[in-house]
């Protein structure tokens, strides 16, 4: 997902901008008193971030590397007293919160090797402790139906259910014994089909050992446990919330024998501190994981960061990260070389259009329309119906649930105050074109201030699936929709017949975002290591790399690394090995 969603209310209200003044026209097209978009007055969450960098104190946050460990006992630190926020532990350095006279003063200490800011990295797309837990025995028994199109891709199923009958053969590999690190935003740990997974978590963001998608005050995103359960939800573990299209039993992960440890370092908007991802990173290598999954990233590379994920390799652990969704080049960490980078292909096998490039990047895997848990009642199922025709549709991701029934009106690409022509402020259901220029929550925001109580986007992709539209949790949205582009332009003749568009609330949810790549390869990477214990982490990989799947240009690619991640070849090929 990488998405940064706490940007998304302040670009709805910079758009907005035009009912404040200056625009008669604009201002008598809104409809009074519609509250849409972010909440008034909050800031994204990478400004709040960056907004508690710079305390009143006039203090921001550092991380201080020392060139050996003498250096992070050294009087001068303790006399930082409680500025300093954390003491890393494989690393000789400390992150603190220091006045420009201080980092001065250290910058010129001969034990200080460099000092850097803490820099915010972002998602790319709350009830029992999960903490000194005992993972469940696997369950062994479904259904096919639980098979997602990523899972087949990735060819999971072959691995470990060649009769394709729902149940796991007896001795394949699972992922069995195999510890994955979710270095995330946390999850659901009384989900249904994660419940039976977990062996333990970290807190980086609380700073316990309950590491929640969210706190007191309310839920996350459900980003990690979206990704959870692409790795390992369990077979046959369906919770009561699925959708009608969907098997009862729920999904299956890519590995679901592995065993999840969970270090929480994304905050409840999605954002994180580089130092809280590498103390999370450390916390996993303490805890024996074999692999650490990121689907997390940003720009700017980071001297500390890059320490530390050489250091996770060296010691033999494998990690995986999102190459990011600018369709430019890798963000951090996926793009140092240490750290084995993921893009994203969609259901037919081409790179997605956000997927980012680079010399780095390793593997493929699916990264769009992925199905997999959410958070207990906070994803949604859609269905809409125009002059009685039922549609097949999806929901946009973080929408709220209601029911809505009003006359279809036309709104176009829903990019000004004046595009629902036949718009009245006593309702309607708005139909819009999804649009490559205009973030989806602007239009959504537009529409709602004409009167829009629900939104029907038609995609504008021409072929395959339509992906996922996403807006922030954060302010006042109203159910919302998305449909194929063939359905879109049928959908668009109807305007003036009654719409219905009904949200209600499930477990699970479609995403998009290498965040959604990672956690396969992630799976698969498992799967290989449980079938062979004694393998190295750069064996592992290198098995990875070597039986992919070509997509590109015949070998590695800028645009698809080795290609896309095959599981069963993967296996074939280490069957070779002595």
């Amino acid at each position: 997902m990488m998405k940064r969603w706490g940007l998304l209310g302040l670009l709805a209200l910079a758009a907005c901008g035009g009912d404040d003044g200056g625009d008669t026209r604009s201002q008598a097209l809104l409809c009074p008193g519609v509250v849409a978009g972010a909440v008034p007055g909050e800031d994204s969450s990478e400004a709040r971030l960056t907004h508690s960098s710079a305390l009143v104190d006039g203090r921001q946050r550092f991380l201080i590397r020392y060139r050996d460990a003498e250096g992070v006992s050294a009087s001068h630190v303790s006399g930082l007293g409680d500025k300093v926020l954390r003491v890393f532990q494989r690393v000789p350095a400390v992150v603190a919160r220091l006045t420009p006279e201080e980092r001065e003063a250290l910058a010129t200490d001969p034990s200080v090797e460099f000092i850097e800011p803490d820099a915010p990295r972002s998602s790319l797309g709350l009830s029992a402790p999960v903490s000194a837990r005992v993972a469940q025995q696997t369950v062994r028994q479904g259904s096919a139906g639980e098979y997602t199109p990523g899972l087949h891709m990735v060819e999971a199923p072959w691995v470990w259910d060649k009769e394709q009958d729902g149940i796991l053969d007896l001795g394949a590999p699972t992922g069995e014994g195999i510890k994955v690190c979710v270095i995330d935003s946390g999850i659901d740990p009384e989900h249904p089909e994660l419940k039976g997974t977990l062996l333990g978590g970290k807190d980086f963001v609380d700073d316990d050992d309950t590491p929640w998608d969210g706190d007191a005050k309310g839920w996350g995103e459900g980003h990690g446990t979206h990704v959870a359960g692409i790795i390992a939800a369990q077979l046959g573990s369906g919770s009561a919330n699925v959708s009608p299209d969907m098997s009862a039993n729920g999904v299956v992960g890519v590995a679901p024998g592995a065993r999840l440890l969970i270090a929480r370092v994304l905050n409840k908007e999605g954002v994180a501190w580089a130092s809280d991802i590498i103390a999370g990173l450390e916390w996993c290598q303490q805890q024996g994981a074999h692999v650490a999954s990121l689907s997390l990233g940003g720009g700017g590379e980071s001297r500390m960061e890059f320490e530390a994920f050489k250091s996770a390799a060296a010691h033999g652990m494998l990690v995986i990260a999102a190459a990011g969704n600018t369709g430019g080049p890798l963000d951090y960490p996926a793009a140092y070389s240490s750290v084995l980078a993921v893009g994203a292909v969609d259901q037919s096998m081409r790179r997605a259009p956000f997927s980012a490039h680079g010399g780095n990047l390793s593997l493929m895997a699916p990264g769009v329309s992925v199905l997999s848990t959410i958070i207990r009642e906070q994803g949604t199922i859609s269905q809409v119906e125009v002059g009685d025709i039922p549609y097949s549709s999806r929901p946009l991701y973080l929408a709220p649930a209601g029911r809505t029934t009003g006359r279809l009106v036309d709104c176009g690409d829903g990019a000004s105050p004046g595009s629902c022509r036949e718009a009245t402020c006593d309702g309607f259901v708005a139909y819009v074109d999804r649009s490559d220029r205009v973030p989806a929550h602007v239009q959504l925001t537009y529409v709602m201030k004409q009167g829009a109580r629900a939104v029907i986007f038609g995609d504008v992709a021409r072929e395959g699936d339509q992906g996922v539209l996403s807006i922030g949790r954060r302010g006042s949205w109203v159910p919302g929709a998305l449909v194929s582009h063939d359905m879109g332009v049928s959908m668009r003749r109807m305007a003036g017949f009654p719409a219905h568009v009904k949200l209600h609330k499930s477990d699970y949810a479609f995403s998009s975002g290498t965040s959604m790549a990672a956690p396969h390869v992630t799976g698969v990477a498992a799967l290989v290591w449980s079938a062979r214990p004694s393998l190295t982490a750069a064996q592992v990989r290198k098995l990875l790399e070597s039986t992919a799947k070509d997509l590109g240009a015949p070998g590695k690619d800028w645009d698809n690394g080795y290609g896309l991640v095959q599981s069963s070849a993967a296996l074939e090929a280490l069957e070779s090995l002595p």
